[in-house]
């Protein structure tokens, strides 16, 4: 069961524009950070947002077409489920219709003083999923 998905409009600047004239393939990847912690800060507690902290475990991408200098670019990221300190997000990197990316990653949420693992609690989900 999936969240419902959380668009985080993204900004191309000149900086993000490699030699060959498009976006680095690195890049995304902050796209993808930006969109999943916008995520988490918009729908979960105050609270929750102050103690914790997230940390990437893994991104799997797939890139279909180049984003350019002036493009709308829209991050949809969806976040799938979660489990003990995991979370399992979609994220799809967008061009009007167009899809430029497809990344999945799984993100451990973290004590953000102890910066150990920490289990995300059961009442998150309310917030995340709302019809579940």
């Amino acid at each position: 069961m999936s969240a419902t998905p959380f668009a985080f409009p993204i900004k191309v600047l000149p900086e993000d524009i490699d030699f060959m004239g498009h976006v680095n393939n690195a890049r995304y990847l902050n796209w993808v950070q930006d969109a999943v912690l916008a995520h988490w800060r918009k729908l979960a507690p105050a609270e929750e947002v102050a103690s914790k902290a997230w940390v990437a475990l893994k991104h799997e991408i797939t890139y279909r077409k180049p984003a350019f200098l002036e493009d709308d670019v829209i991050a949809q990221t969806v976040l799938e489920q979660f489990q003990g300190a995991r979370a399992f997000y979609l994220t799809v990197i967008r061009r009007g219709e167009e899809v430029l990316a497809e990344v999945k990653s799984s993100w451990c949420c973290i004590d953000a003083q102890t910066l150990r693992p920490a289990r995300i609690d059961e009442h998150l989900r309310e917030f995340f999923f709302p019809e579940a």
